[in-house]
């Protein structure tokens, strides 16, 4: 059984930046590829960013590449995303989630299957304003 607790969360103007962190608990941290999604008011979940169980490999929606970074310290039992350049409609519950089967090559796979995850976080709010 892994626990998953996000944080980090806050009210943020647009341009503002805001690191989030899922700590995780148990000692198989590293078996499992990791994902952050969100959801917005009214909204369906949407995924955000994946990392690979090591660390090397990541992958992005489109509409945060080039303003968020997702990273991890297996050493901890942590995974991070660093938002820079907040808009509103970034606006969101963020969760994080864990996926024992999806491996390096195939992170894609969080952008379109819910069932793979084998944990989820309950979130922390992220509210940006204009």
């Amino acid at each position: 059984q892994v626990q998953l607790v996000e944080s980090g969360g806050g009210l943020v103007q647009a341009g503002g930046s805001l690191r989030l962190s899922c700590a995780a608990s148990g000692r198989t941290f590293s078996r499992y590829a990791m994902g952050w999604f969100r959801q917005a008011p009214g909204k369906e979940r949407e995924f955000v960013a994946a990392i690979s169980r090591s660390g090397g490999t990541t992958y992005y929606v489109d509409s945060v590449k080039g303003r968020f970074t997702i990273s991890r310290d297996n050493t901890k039992n942590t995974v991070f995303l660093q938002m820079n350049g907040l808009k509103p409609e970034d606006t969101a519950v963020y969760y994080c989630a864990a996926s024992s089967s999806i491996t390096a090559q195939r992170l894609g796979v969080f952008s379109y299957s819910v069932a793979a995850m084998d944990y989820w976080g309950k979130g922390t709010l992220v509210t940006v304003s204009s």
